[in-house]
């Protein structure tokens, strides 16, 4: 039975219902799937082996051969055919010496253009020798050799051939795959490739050159600068963007992106990759960066690759001697060359760019002014979008912040100046950052001039002090008449970061009539009782996570906590949060909380702790007495009593 784990074996995968194979090692195991489709799974002896009947595995060495013959062995004769077709190579093939052979496979030759094939055929010892000596290097190079981006010199014309070897174990010969490696010959060594290759003369900027369908790209190009980039050394993978693929955006985009140098620059370097990518190199999703910073997801679907998930290219693995060229059917315009309008479209907070829109903000968004926008969800808005009028403007306009921001550099504290005039307050906590009572939600999008802050609520300006609040609002009239009996006004009108647990007229009414009574009566009391409402900073419901123990102007500490949108404090429900005040936030709640000392469950159980207390420390001394002298009768009978 055959096994990868038995002498000399190799595994083969086999996509269903063509003639590609894999021969995989560990790291080419690709989970059975190759650009996402089922492979079956099979073994064969490994280059070089033999069966041997009732052993398992391969354990027998073949013979060596010249490379003449070796090429039979590896499934090659068409290229054993067209050597023999040739005066010179076959001697050469099976004579002294050591060379390299990347031998096409029957299959390679088969799918050559019917022209080229002619072309090489008709003129066997100028085209065809010269195509099968530049397959050739005058030397022996095992796969342990072939590194990523090296070029080997060929046996025509000492033209490079290029070599990339992949994180995944592939291997490819001037994007040709390497089928089967290192079958080893008297006077050599044959490696199959899976294409006939061919010379490459032309780097990167002659082939945009050359190209009919790169006449926008090539405008673009000699606007940005980069011709020089790719027409230097190195190894780049160029997602070409074809004509169609400018004649798809809006002119109005096109036109600024052609008409401001950076965007331009920027939009062009997110179509090249910072190495040669080779398309049979992709069998699975992989993140490349570009030349610009960002990822692009490049995978494939069946004979499709694609790009972030789409099969956008057209025509692939067109070499050139500095990098590969992909030709794309879509425009990958980066981040870094969008407006604030184009960031947001299409995106999970296009109804908040549409209410800007409508209430006749878009040049702000579409502009060369540097801003950063604060865009809630479109979940905010599932019961419906606000009717616009002057208010619901002056709201907008404080969503937009006077400076082009990213968020990595916010700091707690902070203030921000909006040009509907008003000043925000930057708030950090564990695992939130916050903008007055809004949260951020996601990665922050960097525009040319604008960065798109997503967030998870509409913003709400502070009015006033958090005196002003409570007095603003008929639901707080007992508080605020408390608040003046206990002389906290001063407090809570001066500056400061204050969070305000504010029972409402309620929660009063709801306390027996003697307790409130009791409570009002007494000055001194009444402010203990107000203070335990007041944390000593600023917490928003964005930044409580699951709980908080806030401390208190009376000295306790309050326990807040927050799970599915609904937050508590000390376990009573909120029933209002993030009521912003320019020193503090507000939470309406519909009880009076007690500080612990207040609690009869809490006085029990420190009653309950000092009697313990008592007791182990009669305890101590009894079992120290015992040592010595009989304990006093007063200690017996003290001892007696605790343990009761």
């Amino acid at each position: 039975m055959w096994s990868f784990h038995c002498p000399n074996v190799c595994a083969v995968q086999k996509l269903i219902g063509t003639n590609k194979k894999y021969f995989t090692n560990c790291k080419q195991w690709y989970q059975r799937k190759i650009c996402g489709k089922s492979t079956v799974i099979s073994y064969e002896c490994c280059p070089g082996y033999e069966k041997v009947p009732g052993e398992k595995g391969c354990p027998a060495a073949l013979p060596l051969s010249n490379l003449y013959e070796t090429l039979g062995v590896v499934g090659s004769t068409t290229t054993q055919l067209y050597t023999d077709r040739t005066e010179k190579l076959r001697p050469e093939m099976e004579g002294p010496g050591s060379f390299t052979i990347f031998a096409p496979s029957n299959e390679a030759w088969a799918s050559l253009p019917a022209e080229v094939l002619d072309s090489l055929v008709s003129n066997v010892n100028i085209e065809l020798l010269n195509a099968l000596r530049y397959h050739m290097v005058n030397r022996r190079v095992l796969t342990d050799e072939l590194k990523h981006g090296m070029a080997l010199t060929s046996m025509y014309q000492n033209s490079d051939i290029q070599i990339h070897h992949y994180p995944n174990g592939i291997v490819t010969v001037n994007c040709a795959r390497l089928l089967k490696a290192d079958h080893h010959a008297t006077n050599g060594v044959v490696h199959l490739i899976d294409k006939v290759i061919s010379t490459v003369t032309n780097n990167i900027q002659q082939i945009i050159e050359i190209e009919d369908t790169f006449e926008t790209l090539r405008a673009a190009v000699a606007a940005s600068g980069l011709n020089t980039l790719l027409e230097g050394d190195g190894q780049f993978t160029l997602l070409a963007p074809t004509n169609e693929a400018f004649e798809k955006i809006p002119a109005e985009t096109l036109n600024r992106i052609l008409g401001d140098p950076e965007a331009l620059r920027d939009l062009l370097k997110n179509h090249i990759l910072k190495s040669a990518m080779c398309a049979e190199a992709i069998v699975a999703g992989m993140s490349m960066e570009t030349l610009e910073g960002t990822t692009l997801e490049v995978g494939c679907s069946g004979d499709m690759l694609t790009i972030n998930g789409k099969p956008i290219i057209s025509n692939k693995d067109v070499l050139a001697t500095n990098g590969v060229i992909h030709f794309i059917d879509e425009l990958l315009i980066p981040d870094s060359a969008k407006t604030l309008f184009e960031l947001a479209a299409d995106s999970d907070v296009s109804t908040a760019v549409d209410l800007f829109r409508q209430a006749g903000l878009g040049t702000h968004l579409s502009g060369s002014e540097r801003l950063t926008l604060l865009a809630p969800l479109n979940s905010v808005f599932k019961d419906g979008t606000p009717r616009i009028d002057a208010q619901m403007k002056n709201l907008l306009l404080n969503h937009i912040i006077k400076d082009q921001l990213a968020s990595k550099y916010l700091y707690h504290g902070q203030t921000l100046d909006t040009l509907g005039g008003k000043k925000l307050r930057v708030f950090v906590y564990r695992n939130s950052l916050c903008i007055e009572n809004s949260c951020i939600a996601a990665h922050d999008k960097r525009g040319r001039y604008g960065t798109l802050f997503t967030m998870d609520r509409v913003l709400t300006p502070p009015v006033g002090t958090v005196m002003d609040v409570l007095k603003g609002d008929n639901r707080f009239s007992m508080l605020v008449a408390a608040i003046q009996s206990a002389g906290l006004t001063e407090t809570l009108n001066r500056e400061g970061v204050y969070t305000v647990f504010a029972p409402t007229d309620e929660a009063f009414q709801a306390l027996p009539p003697g307790e409130l009574n009791k409570l009002l009566g007494n000055a001194k009391e009444l402010a203990n009782i107000l203070k335990y409402h007041v944390g000593d900073e600023i917490l928003v419901s964005g930044g409580i996570g699951a709980l908080v123990r806030l401390k208190s102007l009376q000295g306790d500490k309050l326990e807040v906590s927050s799970k599915n949108n609904v937050v508590n404090v000390n376990k009573e429900p909120v029933a209002e949060a993030d009521i912003m005040a320019t020193n503090g936030v507000v939470y309406a709640i519909n009880t009076v909380l007690q500080p612990p000392a207040n609690r009869p469950q809490e006085r029990g159980d420190e009653l309950a702790d000092s009697a313990l207390e008592i007791f182990k420390q009669a305890s101590a001394f009894s079992r120290a007495a015992q040592s010595s002298v009989k304990l006093a009768p007063v200690y017996q009978r003290l001892l007696e009593r605790m343990k009761q």
